[in-house]
C-alpha cells in the first residue's frame, strides 16, 4: 500500500534520454530537483512517432497519437517539486508539453505500493508524458522508433546540454 507522501506523486513516463543508463537520467537522481521513485517499465498504449531530430539528436514523442509505434518507457512516482524541475528541464511548455498518456505497465518494480493499486483493470496507468506538440514538418518523415538509446543502432549520438 502507498505511504501517504507517495500517494501524492504524479505518475511520469520516460522514454528518451531520462531513463537509466541515458544521458540526462541523473537529474531524477538529484534530491535538489525534488522527489523521483522508479516504479516500473511501461510502453505507450496508443503509438506515437518517436523520432530522433534537431541539430543536438534529441528524441522526441511527436503529439500524432495512432501514428507511430507504441513506445516503451520507464514509470516515476514524482513529487511536485520534481514535476515542476521536469517542466523547466523540458522547456515546457514551449519545446515539450506535459500531456496525460496511456501506459501499460510491463514490468513493476515499485516496492512502496502494489501496480493493482493504482492500474486500471486494463493493467494501464495515465501518467504524464513530455510530447513535442510543434516541430518541423519533415520530423514526421523520419524514423520512429520503439525504444530510444542514446547509443543505439540508429548512430545519432545525443548532444549533452553540457557540451552545447
Amino acid at each position: 500500500m502507498f505511504t501517504a507522501s507517495v500517494a501524492r506523486m504524479a505518475p511520469v513516463f520516460v522514454y528518451g534520454t531520462l531513463k537509466k543508463g541515458q544521458p540526462n537520467h541523473k537529474v531524477l537522481l538529484d534530491g535538489t530537483n525534488g522527489c523521483a521513485a522508479f516504479q516500473g517499465r511501461g510502453r505507450t498504449v496508443e503509438p506515437y512517432p518517436l523520432v530522433i531530430a534537431g541539430e543536438h539528436n534529441i528524441p522526441r514523442l511527436l503529439n500524432l497519437p495512432g501514428q507511430g509505434q507504441c513506445v516503451v518507457g520507464e514509470i516515476y512516482a514524482v513529487d511536485e517539486q520534481m514535476l515542476r524541475f521536469l517542466d523547466e528541464f523540458e522547456g515546457c511548455p514551449d519545446m515539450y508539453q506535459r500531456m496525460l498518456v496511456r501506459i501499460a505497465v510491463l514490468e513493476w518494480e515499485d516496492t512502496q505500493g502494489a501496480p493493482e493499486e493504482t492500474l486500471a483493470s486494463d493493467g494501464t496507468l495515465q501518467c504524464f508524458v513530455y510530447s513535442t506538440g510543434t516541430y518541423s514538418p519533415e520530423w514526421v518523415h523520419l524514423p520512429s522508433h520503439d525504444n530510444y538509446d542514446s547509443h543505439g543502432k540508429h548512430g545519432l549520438r545525443y548532444n549533452p546540454r553540457e557540451n552545447r
